[in-house]
């Protein structure tokens, strides 16, 4: 008996330890999720609100008003920047009495649930509107549509009075197919794939009652059809409902004086076809076809230009035609912030009434022209050319004295800067210069002859992603700094180019804003961001940090996430979130809110972090962003292992034997990317969304970044010859722990992407996880918060926890 004892007793002690342990593991996986829970989306909603001031211009003058809210409720506010005052434009409290009484809702002061506010002209009447929690009454003999009764109001800001308007609750809000001309009598809007056009009186009889019998309608095209018509929208997805006699916006501009009015429409019938299925549709699945044309395809959309004269009704074509599947846009005056609404707004062409430009693009973007096109020609003249042995960004064009004088931006030199013309195309100064971007232009005073913009890197001692808002004199002189402080700014200035709002913050810093004059004195602090729930809950900042590249000399900028409860003594493994870009990188640079993605994703007991690389963001020298033409699968994979070693390095808590990686679109191309090229070093990715073979990715983004040749025959014809490597060629190389995210009604990057490196790993006897998301888009919509739990479950099985399974299936 007692060696029968003896012998239970060490056994019993193993169990009880084993039960110990898995306790343990359940307790710590428990607490781990606990942090994570503590910060989904719906209650990050709730534990920070507003971050940035957006300022709404009265169409009077420089006042602006804004909303803002924080742990107190929202508030609205009115702006005087020459008084250098600031005020709440309601008295809260006794607008949400009012209201109540009005609507017979309760309401409170901190929870006024106003949308839609607009100013009038005259600066001191504010309209909006406010659902209630009743329902309409359906109209006789129609279905009800359960839509809540809305209430219109106006206010006086001055004299604090709110009056009901009753009557504009029987009219049609929001018409959103019109555009109307710059003297605001005529509205021209596609139906059936045709022009069509109307007098303003109509259009205001439409607003009232659409069904209004009186309303004259002139159809001015009779020729459009299917994928070669006005009206078509750009994704051309489902086009079979567009001939259904319903008014559709039309994307045009008109002279200033109204008599023009020019439209570039795409003849997309060669274009070929491609599917996404709804296998979830009731009764029965359903198939979705679009246009798609995918690279190196000779079936390209082909851009027509027409001009129309209002007075006749007249249509000419303008010959636009000097490279094959050139793409053209026609450059428009930059809308103004009283503007902003612009369903009834006129786009007006940069130009006077009798000349416009228009930039024209070849297909391998190696040649650009800023041409410009005067009323009664055939043909576009060009009066700015650029020439690149890599492919060409462009930004909006900007004028003076109608157009008699251009400011360009252009990257000729290796950098991104400003250049002054004369309206034929001769250079009369440039404006920037220096090893730093110029981003974009914000405002030209004309008065002043002063170009306002946005750079980066000018700054010494500065991240060089920073942006900073400046001015420069077009008339020659020095760049002057607007708004110092080492941050993130983000500007928006007033349509007089006297005063701007200045949101500025970092990712490890609280939000601001603060209001300048044009001279760069600050005159007010606006904002501070309420973060009190959201450092309550324990978050914490992420940390920013410098590495270098694989060549040893180029400086990389990341941000690294760490657990709210990061203990500097333990061991962590490292999540790489990326994005190789080349229009951007994953890494965030003004603060941020919580996403699945980085922060989240590190409160489940990991370090994630983020980090530029070669071939990344355009923002920095024209060599950096283009770094990784031609290479587009594995530019970026040295530089985001190479920083990775050096954290590893730097920081005893990060283990460099538990390397993830993860991205989405791009970032799913460069993560499957970086497990098959890297396999001993990534041990898990998860690959969401990715192109991972570009053959099948959309022309656009694939032959501009990547590159495509154009070859001429002896004949003269031309062809486009597009070559890159794909993740299915090196599908064999798999030795971590893959796991593939894609929507099925993904029609940006079709599924068909995942589905051939499936197809490649199941050839090569690879194990792999797959997440297929039904009914999903490219962005994964309302199964996001699915997602990010699946995405936590991957790493921690495989880089916390050390759950092992043999990737190479035994061949039998």
């Amino acid at each position: 008996m007692k060696k029968f004892l003896l012998i239970l007793l060490p056994a019993l002690a193993i169990s009880m330890a084993a039960m110990a342990h898995n306790d343990g593991d359940d307790n710590r996986v428990k607490n781990r999720y606990e942090l994570a829970e503590r910060f989904t989306a719906p209650k990050l909603q709730n534990m920070l609100f507003s971050t940035t001031v957006d300022p709404h211009y009265f169409k009077s003058g420089e006042k602006f008003w804004y909303s803002y809210k924080t742990s107190n409720g929202t508030k609205w506010y009115v702006v005087d920047p020459a008084l250098r005052k600031r005020e709440p434009l309601f008295d809260h409290a006794k607008l949400a009495s009012q209201l109540s009484e009005i609507m017979h809702d309760p309401f409170i002061a901190e929870q006024l649930p106003i949308r839609n506010l607009d100013v009038a002209e005259d600066g001191k009447t504010f309209t909006f509107e406010v659902v209630g929690s009743q329902y309409k009454k359906p109209e006789d003999g129609k279905k009800d549509k359960k839509e809540k009764e809305v209430f219109y109001f106006s206010y006086d800001y001055t004299t604090k009075q709110l009056t009901h308007l009753k009557d504009k609750e029987k009219e049609t809000k929001q018409l959103r197919w019109a555009s109307v001309s710059p003297d605001g009598k005529t509205v021209v809007y596609a139906k059936d794939l045709n022009l069509y056009r109307m007098s303003r009186e109509d259009y205001e009889k439409l607003k009232k009652d659409e069904k209004d019998s009186t309303v004259v309608e002139i159809q001015i095209t009779t020729d459009g059809v299917k994928d070669f018509g006005y009206g078509q929208p750009y994704s051309l997805l489902n086009t079979d409902t567009l001939c259904n006699g319903k008014r559709k916006g039309v994307y045009g501009v008109w002279s200033p004086d109204s008599r023009y009015f020019v439209t570039v429409i795409s003849d997309s019938r060669a274009v070929k076809d491609l599917w996404v299925i709804n296998a979830i549709a009731e009764p029965r699945p359903t198939l979705e076809s679009y246009k798609y044309q995918m690279p190196g395809e000779k079936e390209a959309p082909q851009y027509h230009m027409y001009l129309f004269d209002m007075t006749d009704n007249s249509r000419k074509e303008i010959a636009t035609s000097r490279f094959k599947d050139q793409t053209i846009s026609v450059a428009h005056k930059p809308f103004e912030h009283k503007q902003r609404h612009m369903y009834d707004q006129p786009s007006v062409w940069l130009g006077d009434n009798e000349r416009f430009f228009v930039t024209r693009s070849s297909r391998d973007l190696h040649r650009i022209d800023i041409c410009s096109y005067t009323i009664g020609q055939d043909t576009l003249r060009p009066i700015i050319e650029e020439r690149l042995n890599t492919y060409i960004e462009v930004r909006p064009l900007s004028a003076l004295a109608d157009g008699k004088e251009l400011i360009q931006w252009s990257e000729r030199d290796g950098w991104a800067h400003l250049f002054l013309y004369d309206d034929e195309g001769n250079l009369k100064r440039r404006l920037t210069e220096g090893a730093w971007h110029v981003h974009q232009i914000v405002k030209v005073d004309e008065k002043r002859r002063v170009v306002y913009f946005t750079a980066m890197g000018r700054e010494e001692g500065e991240n060089p992603y920073y942006q900073h808002f400046y001015s420069v004199s077009l008339d020659g002189g020095a760049v002057k700094l607007l708004n110092k402080g080492d941050f993130f700014h983000e500007s928006t200035m007033d349509d007089a180019a006297r005063y701007f709002v200045d949101n500025y913050s970092r990712v490890d810093t609280v939000p601001e804003t603060a209001l300048y004059d044009y001279m760069g004195n600050k005159l007010m602090t606006l904002e501070t961001s309420d973060f009190s729930q959201l450092f309550a809950n324990g978050y914490k900042f992420p940390e920013t940090f410098k590495v270098k590249a694989a060549d040893g000399v180029t400086d990389l900028y990341g941000v690294m996430y760490k657990p709210f409860d990061f203990d500097p003594n333990k061991s962590y493994p490292i999540v790489d979130y990326v994005y190789p870009g080349p229009q951007t990188e994953a890494t965030c640079y003004p603060f941020t809110r919580m996403t699945v993605r980085t922060d989240r994703l590190a409160q489940a007991g990991m370090i994630v972090i983020s980090v530029g690389n070669r071939g990344g963001h355009p923002n920095r020298s024209k060599w950096y962003h283009n770094y990784g033409y031609g290479n587009l699968r594995d530019y970026g994979l040295a530089d985001q292992k190479a920083a990775i070693e050096q954290l590893a390095a730097r920081h005893s808590y990060i283990d460099i034997n538990r390397v993830g990686i993860h991205g989405h679109s791009g970032g799913g191309f460069m993560s499957t990317a970086a497990i098959l090229q890297y396999p001993d070093f990534f041990k898990a990715a998860v690959s969401c969304a990715g192109y991972h073979d570009n053959k099948i990715y959309n022309r656009w983004w694939s032959e501009t970044h990547h590159g495509v040749k154009e070859e001429v025959n002896e004949k003269g014809d031309t062809t486009f010859v597009y070559k890159i490597s794909s993740n299915p060629e090196i599908a064999k190389r798999l030795k971590g722990h893959l796991l593939l995210v894609h929507g099925d009604l993904d029609n940006n990057v079709h599924p068909g992407n995942s589905t051939r490196v499936i197809n490649a790993l199941i050839r090569a006897n690879k194990r792999f996880d797959m997440l297929y998301l039904p009914t999903q888009r490219h962005g994964f919509g309302d199964m996001n918060e699915y997602f990010y739990w699946r995405l936590v479950d991957h790493f921690t099985d495989y880089l916390i926890d050390g759950r092992t399974k043999e990737v190479d299936i035994p061949q039998r």
